[in-house]
């Protein structure tokens, strides 16, 4: 049976890439529908698409989580995957894109919801910022939190997968990914200095006039930014971006190159160290495949 991806608002579902890949599902918050509803419409989704795997921000409001968690416990389901991420709400919503696009491959409901875990470590993501007093999610020196009160002042940040700040206006010297990617960009409050000329005339920001051509990157789509982007970046005045793979058969390559193993718990397969759908552990003694326990797992480079 197939798998639904499901997200926790309509800003992190992303256009489709083609016209094949299906669209998430978005659960609405608990001042928004009523804890029978929210039941009722995951008991029709279950039955309808087998699998529900719900991806969402770890900064996540805790009464929306609250409200996952109480759905999945009536329903009593083992087939309801809830993940949070450790990433800016802007890559959460392109990596629940990537699992769209393999949610019609022939990956099992298991191996899809482990996925998520493996896929975030090739995405790059970060934001260019107005400032970073209230940035507690990266490193930020003394010294910069000063300069964040200079009028005029920008900040380069790469939050994931290797913590940077940079003062933008210069060189775009933020590690760049090993491998092919496209971007994708949502701009909130912050009017950014120009960085050459774009297209139609206007002036580049410093992310896609100088980030991007020094990433190498495939294209550049920009996207409304999710709501939740200023609460984790401290700020409202922000352009936040995510570079990743955009070709679905290197996904899906990497996916399928890991190691397999099954949950002594619940059945599912899996690829880690953690089942997705129950949280249990692979069992003590079991090999730990290398590609999601590395730091930065190898990738061939472009």
């Amino acid at each position: 049976m197939p798998t639904a991806i499901a997200v926790t608002g309509r800003e992190l579902v992303l256009p489709p890439p083609d016209g094949q890949t299906p669209s998430a599902v978005v659960l609405r918050p608990p001042d928004a529908q009523s804890l029978d509803d929210a039941a009722a419409e995951a008991a029709t989704l279950l039955d309808q698409q087998g699998y529900l795997v719900v991806l969402y921000p770890a900064a996540t409001p805790a009464a929306v989580v609250r409200r996952l968690h109480t759905v999945r416990s009536v329903l009593e389901s083992d087939r309801m995957a809830l993940l949070p991420l450790e990433l800016p709400p802007l890559a959460v919503a392109v990596l629940a894109r990537q699992l769209r696009q393999l949610s019609i491959s022939d990956l099992s409901p298991g191996v899809l919801a482990c996925a998520a875990r493996l896929l975030s470590h090739y995405i790059h993501a970060g934001a260019l910022l107005g400032s970073v007093a209230r940035l507690d999610r990266v490193p930020v020196s003394l010294t910069s939190h000063v300069k964040s009160w200079l009028p005029g002042a920008q900040f380069g940040v790469l939050a994931h997968p290797t913590p940077r700040l940079v003062r933008a206006g210069g060189p775009a010297d933020l590690p760049a990914p090993g491998y092919v990617t496209a971007m994708t960009v949502a701009r909130g409050q912050l009017t950014s200095h120009g960085h050459g000329v774009g297209g139609a005339g206007r002036h580049d920001d410093w992310v896609t006039g100088a980030l991007a051509p020094a990433w190498g990157v495939r294209g550049v789509e920009e996207v409304p930014l999710p709501p939740e982007s200023a609460r984790w970046w401290g700020t409202p005045k922000l352009i936040e971006f995510a570079a990743a793979i955009p070709d679905l058969s290197v996904l899906y390559q990497l996916v399928a190159s890991v190691r397999r193993e099954e949950c002594h718990w619940c059945g599912f397969e899996l690829i880690g160290d953690r089942c997705a759908f129950c949280s249990c552990p692979v069992a003590r003694g079991d090999e730990i495949p290398a590609l999601l326990t590395s730091p930065r797992p190898a990738l061939t480079s472009r």
